[in-house]
């Protein structure tokens, strides 16, 4: 299975982006606290033209604590940018938003200040992939239902300005993948987050690459959750106990891999595994080091 998914209206997206990117002051770039670098558009730099930028990594409630701390350390150091985890859903660490935009926005509204010009909201642009949690955080700031929202990708079509009271003015935009993942483990991370659309996908190859995964760094995870007595031995051993456990059969027994694939996945995407991360930034530098696109992850999971 090779996983791709830019319709016409993300590459309309990408135009409008950068046609109202004059007007924004800082750009705001929403990523999954799961998967923050493959959920992480490997054209922003180019989008967002050097405005003042500010990382934002949503759902960290359902990503490893400590894994989520290894990330902004990661961004940091490796791309000088400022991090905050947060959780657009519970409304955690979205506070600090006003406050770092602020911040970042200080060398514009001094620079105005001292023009004499009258003082007005601070403009930021909000940018990440789709299903990333963009509306649920405008809505979160805006106290209000301003925009759309759904546990599925792609929901929000178009561009819209809304106002936060005085201060500030979000421009909510559509979530914008990128037309080729060079790395087809980007693909499947993002598709077991639930940010690819379902019907494009093979549930069962996304569940294999996703329990071996979890088999490396959070095999008693899975244990607890299937009721094991121990971990077997092979990601394709571990689906099957899935379909056991939750009665995915077909005549005679046998597993039906497709469907106990689907119920895993929505197991991990709704957070029923506990807090998980399906990335580190260690991986990546492995990735680096040994210049194979497959050296970031366990072996168990390239067989």
């Amino acid at each position: 299975m090779t996983i791709q998914w830019f319709p016409g209206h993300m590459a309309k997206a990408r135009r409008q982006v950068a046609e109202k990117l004059k007007q924004v002051d800082v750009a705001i770039e929403l990523l999954d606290a799961r998967l923050p670098l493959s959920s992480r558009n490997p054209l922003i730099d180019q989008i967002v033209d050097g405005k003042p930028r500010l990382v934002l990594l949503n759902k960290a409630d359902m990503a490893d604590e400590e894994v989520t701390q290894q990330w902004i350390a990661y961004f940091r150091e490796t791309h000088g940018l400022r991090t905050l985890p947060i959780d657009a859903l519970s409304g955690k660490g979205v506070n600090r938003l006003p406050g770092l935009c602020r911040e970042l926005a200080a060398e514009m509204l001094s620079r105005r200040a001292e023009r004499g010009m009258q003082a007005r909201a601070i403009r930021i642009m909000i940018l990440g992939i789709p299903n990333v949690g963009k509306s649920s955080l405008i809505n979160r700031l805006a106290k209000r239902a301003v925009a759309k929202t759904g546990d599925r990708p792609a929901v929000t079509k178009a561009q819209q300005w809304v106002k936060i009271g005085d201060q500030l003015e979000l421009l909510d935009t559509p979530g914008i993948l990128w037309p080729k993942f060079e790395d087809q483990l980007v693909g499947l991370r993002l598709a077991a987050s639930g940010a690819i659309k379902d019907e494009l996908l093979d549930f069962s190859e996304v569940a294999m690459f996703a329990l071996a995964y979890l088999m490396h760094y959070y095999p008693q995870r899975l244990v607890e959750r299937f009721k094991l007595r121990d971990l077997p031995a092979s990601p394709l051993a571990m689906l099957e106990q899935v379909a056991q456990k939750r009665g995915c059969l077909v005549a005679g027994g046998e597993a039906d891999y497709d469907k106990a694939a689907e119920i895993f996945l929505r197991e991990l995407r709704s957070g029923k595994l506990g807090a998980v991360s399906l990335e580190r930034p260690i991986d990546w530098q492995r990735e680096e080091k040994v210049g194979s696109p497959h050296a970031h992850i366990p072996a168990d999971l390239r067989e």
